[in-house]
């Protein structure tokens, strides 16, 4: 069973809610992408059915992605369209979902 927190800051006229919750004693924040000790990345999900925080690992600490030259951008989008589209379930549950993320 997992606990949810919000916490919030007010910055001008908005608010801006941060989702923290409980993953093994600590307190992580939720759908934040961040530096990996495993791999490159990591971000921490919560899995809608069973209500539980999972860590998901992704990207090779070894290369670099150099997202900013388009023609490499569009062809890592055309290459993980399709892997995502046969992840079965909750999509932010697989690696395929946070590596597409991390490139926009």
């Amino acid at each position: 069973m997992a606990v949810v927190i919000f916490m919030g800051v007010f910055v001008g006229n908005l608010w801006y809610l941060f989702y923290m919750a409980k993953y093994r004693g600590r307190t992580v924040k939720l759908n934040k992408i961040m530096r990996g000790d495993v791999k490159k990345f990591k971000v921490f999900v919560r899995n809608k059915r069973t209500g539980n925080i999972k860590k998901v690992n992704f990207g090779s600490k070894t290369m670099s992605i150099k997202k900013h030259i388009p023609a490499r951008k569009r062809s890592f989008m055309a290459r993980m369209g399709g892997v995502l589209k046969k992840v079965r379930g909750q999509k932010s549950l697989s690696p395929a979902y946070w590596s597409l993320r991390s490139w926009r």
